[in-house]
């Protein structure tokens, strides 16, 4: 099986779906900052993790290469952070409406770009640490609508108030 995991990072989760396949099948790390791979790399190698490649998206054709090419695709994408306020409470500050709408503008960008990542009968998950609607479930549904041949099997929604960070994430199946 190949994985792609969009906005790897340092690669938490990237590491933990290595250690799911048992060091079997391939994952791609992407990123745009090669020292957040580097970082992944190196943490690959302490774990062992074999079966990791990591790519810098310089531009989309790094993205192009990839076109249906992946049986999983992992987009944590970037966001407001707003359900892991309880950890970070100095950023309630820091975020107006200017970087709402910019992050909310990236996001969908990259979810209609990345998601030409995964084949027919693939699936991805789209997942943020936000508890907005409008970077959760409205995007995912503007998506489906722009893209027929995706289809939503189920999303979930874990708010703070549930003694956790709060997240969301939905599985999408490419038709």
């Amino acid at each position: 099986m190949r994985v792609v995991d969009a906005c790897a990072g340092a690669g938490g989760k990237t590491l933990h779906l290595a250690a799911l396949m048992q060091n079997k099948g391939q994952i791609i790390g992407l990123d745009i900052y090669e020292w957040k791979l580097a970082e992944l790399k190196r943490r690959a190698k302490r774990a062992g993790a074999h079966n990791i490649e990591t790519r810098v998206i310089t531009d989309n054709k790094v993205i192009k290469r990839l076109h249906e090419k992946a049986d999983r695709l992992l987009i944590d994408a970037p966001c407001s952070g707003l359900g892991v306020l309880k950890r970070n409470p100095d950023s309630k500050w820091k975020i107006d409406q200017a970087f709402i709408d910019r992050i909310k503008g990236e996001q969908f960008q990259i979810l209609s770009d990345y998601s030409k990542i995964i084949k027919k009968g693939g699936k991805m998950i789209y997942a943020t640490c936000s508890i907005l609607p409008s970077e959760n479930e409205k995007q995912v549904e503007r998506f489906l609508k722009e893209n027929t041949d995706y289809k939503l099997l189920k999303d979930h929604k874990i708010l703070p108030s549930q003694g956790y960070d709060g997240f969301y994430m939905a599985l999408i199946e490419r038709l």
